[in-house]
């Protein structure tokens, strides 16, 4: 059974998808959920289903090396096989990043390599695109840069505003992540891509 920590700066609705699915015929399980704020509204609904929740709040420190130290300290008492980034907003260094090197996914809202950080969805919407989605990737030091596992499509419609097609995206994301989680847990490899459901287009 393979471990898994979460890590979230937000209302953690990818990690409730994640963890709820991480139920029952699941080859992995939800160690540790950990926020870099403690205000993060995920917290509490990871301490009502159950799971272990930790704080290390980026802004008690100086250095982002200092910062993610305490980290690591934090995940290696965890020792999980997985680390799933949901929502978290650090950017991880390059030591963070080869200390768990092959062990970090994160879910990203745009088809990757289109539209690395942040605005993805004003971006799409800029360029005329036809249609957006999300990314869950390997992390590497290179910012959105790894190794595509799955992604996710919808259609841009005429008349989209960043905040609507963002709602739109999201619904995909509770898919996919749980999905790619699934098989990299269970040691598959390859990328996965979602068809749309029914009534997408």
């Amino acid at each position: 059974m393979k471990r898994v920590a979460i890590l979230i700066s937000g209302g953690g609705s990818n990690m409730v998808r994640l963890a709820e699915d991480m139920r029952g015929d699941h080859p992995a399980r939800p160690v540790l959920v950990l926020a870099n704020d403690p205000d993060a509204g995920g917290l509490a609904k990871a301490a009502a289903l159950g799971i272990e929740t930790a704080v290390v709040d980026h802004r008690d420190f100086a250095a982002r090396a200092a910062f993610e130290a305490r980290l690591t300290e934090v995940l290696e008492a965890a020792a999980p096989d997985i680390i799933c980034l949901a929502g978290f907003m650090r950017i991880l260094t390059p030591a963070f990043t080869a200390r768990w090197a092959g062990r970090v996914l994160n879910i990203h809202p745009s088809l990757l390599p289109r539209y690395p950080g942040l605005d993805t969805y004003a971006r799409a919407i800029a360029a005329g695109d036809a249609e957006a989605g999300c990314s869950v990737h390997e992390v590497t030091a290179e910012l959105d840069g790894g190794p595509v596992l799955g992604q996710a499509r919808v259609p841009v419609r005429p008349g989209d505003t960043p905040e609507t097609l963002a709602a739109r995206v999201l619904m995909q994301e509770h898919r996919l992540y749980p999905a790619v989680l699934r098989r990299v847990a269970d040691g598959e490899t390859g990328r996965i891509d979602l068809p749309p459901p029914g009534g997408m287009d």
